[in-house]
């Protein structure tokens, strides 16, 4: 039995991924772009993949292929369909970063509204020696408490930001879904939670339903203090509506962990934002904690050793 690991360097070093001895060979690659994936996995049994594509060409060329397992949660870099016609088994990893992401969260939500970026310059900069006072207070801090978090999504990292928001004495609603006739029990209206919101914090999956989520509409009705947090997936927000929210100071601050295109080019509209005190830029790294990833690594390793052993 051959495994071919297409990325495994998207993963660091000082994470052990140990396959089930059950496999006895193995070939891993640095990364693999699309034109090299279909001669890497022809002779393949199995094979894993953080964010490399597999398209339909591919796995139709890979005579042996029985499993390929996404070492990640989203799925969209393989095609599903062509693996239902060879009854080719895909599975994908959740539930792993379930700490790491809604840490990584609040990071960044206490980063905006304590200023900590133009703080940080600011004394490197030499302000605080040249400082009058003891202190300096050039940009505005505002505490988490008492504010109110709509958060966008219901499922398990939605309501981890909402416990943590809860303990730093944040009101928390969720936002029931855009458009919806009727308000589901524990939610309030779509339109009203991004009213009444101090802190926006994105937490669904992206989808036909929840992409561009967020637009021009959608920003008119925020509070010129709001903050928003996208920490889910590029997409849900309309970046250049984002532009133009922040153009108008329509709302105070932003900050993001994905983007439309990742890796992100110099000419894309969140690169203009970036340079921008109160919008804050992580290279979709929320996942990434050391426990996260080794958690991730583990429950696939997990799952492909489940699948080897399940009776034929």
């Amino acid at each position: 039995m051959k495994a071919v690991f297409l990325d495994r360097g998207s993963f660091p070093e000082q994470i052990n991924i140990q396959l089930p001895t059950q496999i006895q060979d193995v070939v891993e690659y640095e990364n693999s772009s699309l034109e090299q994936v279909a001669e890497r996995i022809k002779d393949a049994s199995i094979v894993l993949t953080n964010k490399s594509i597999v398209d339909a060409d591919a796995i139709k060329g890979a005579a042996n292929l029985k499993l390929i397992q996404v070492m990640a949660t989203g799925m969209n870099n393989v095609d599903l369909d062509a693996c239902k016609e060879k009854n080719i088994t895909v599975q994908n990893v959740a539930d792993y970063s379930t700490i790491s992401v809604p840490e990584h969260t609040f990071a960044m939500l206490l980063a905006l509204r304590r200023n900590l970026s133009s703080y940080l310059d600011a004394v490197k900069t030499g302000r605080w020696a040249s400082s009058e006072y003891f202190c300096f207070l050039d940009y505005p801090i505002k505490d988490l408490a008492g504010s109110t978090m709509a958060i966008i999504g219901g499922g398990t990292l939605g309501k981890r930001v909402a416990a943590i928001a809860l303990a730093f004495g944040m009101k928390v609603v969720f936002a029931d879904r855009k458009g919806s006739e009727s308000t589901r029990a524990g939610y309030i209206d779509f339109e009203e939670a991004l009213k009444i919101a101090d802190v926006i914090s994105i937490n669904c999956p992206l989808t036909p339903e929840t992409k561009d989520l967020i637009s021009d509409a959608e920003f008119a009705l925020m509070k010129p203090s709001c903050l928003l947090l996208n920490i889910s997936r590029g997409g849900i927000v309309d970046e250049h509506a984002l532009l133009r929210a922040f153009e108008n100071n329509t709302i105070a601050g932003a900050a993001f962990d994905v983007s439309t295109q990742e890796p992100m080019p110099l000419d894309h509209p969140l690169q203009r934002l970036a340079k921008e005190p109160n919008f804050l830029l992580t290279p979709h790294i929320a996942w990434a904690s050391d426990e996260a990833m080794q958690t991730l690594v583990d429950m696939a390793m997990e799952k492909i050793t489940s699948f080897i052993d399940k009776p034929e």
